[in-house]
Parts: structure tokens; sequence; C-alpha cells
């Protein structure tokens, strides 16, 4: 079995040592045991969890949807209804902000196209009323 002290953890997974100990301290990631010296020493299913986090908040997954993951994967009953339902509510919130950043764009590009040197310039107007 391999034990990784923190900063080699943090080298193999991408993530900051103080990401590492955030981690530990709401839970997400198990209090790690101490070897003789005091160092935190971590095992490789410590690592693949914390892989799985990071992965996770990557794809923008909340916390609570990352914690609703591992406690599938914990109680061993990895239920594909119950992973998949959180996928499908992330993905939702994802279209709906792909939605809203396309509507942001539409109204940018015609004030963009609008612009010019010898114009006052509309997006302070806009921005300026109530």
């Amino acid at each position: 079995m391999n034990t990784y002290r923190i900063g080699e953890l943090a080298r193999q997974t991408g993530c900051k040592v103080e990401t590492i100990r955030f981690y530990e301290s709401v839970g997400l990631l198990p209090a790690p045991v101490r070897g003789p010296s005091g160092h935190r020493l971590y095992a490789d299913a410590d690592r693949r969890r914390l892989t799985f986090i990071r992965r996770a908040r990557d794809l923008g997954f909340s916390m609570d949807d990352v914690r609703a993951f591992l406690d599938l994967s914990d109680n061993g009953e990895r239920s594909a209804v119950d992973g998949c339902g959180l996928a499908r509510a992330h993905l939702d919130r994802v279209r709906a902000k792909i939605n809203a950043l396309q509507a942001m764009e539409e109204v940018l590009q015609r004030i963009a196209n609008d612009c010019t040197e010898k114009t006052r310039c509309r997006l302070l107007e806009l921005f300026s009323h109530s």
C-alpha cells in the first residue's frame, strides 16, 4: 500500500495543500493517519477520492452534490438512478447558465454593433437607467 504526504498527494491530484485540508475540514476527505513524525499520511483510497472530488468540482458540481456522490459510493449503494439524477439536475443548471450567457451575448453584440467612434456609448446609457 502506498502512502503519500500531503505535498505528494497535492502533486498527484492537482489539488492545493490548502484545498486538501479544507476538504478534510468539511468531511469530504477523511482525516488521515499521522506518521511517527506527525505528518499526514494518505493512502491510495484517499488519492482516488480526492481525484474524484477535484474532477467533480472542475465540472461545477456543488459541494452538496459531491457529498451526495460520495455518500452513494461510501454506502455501497452506487444507485445509478440517484447518481444519474444528480448529474441530470446539474446538466439542467448548466444548460440554464448557457442560455443566460447566450442571451447576454446577443445583447452585448447588438450594442457593440451599434458602437462607432462618433456616437455616444449606449452601454453607459443602458446601465445608468433603472
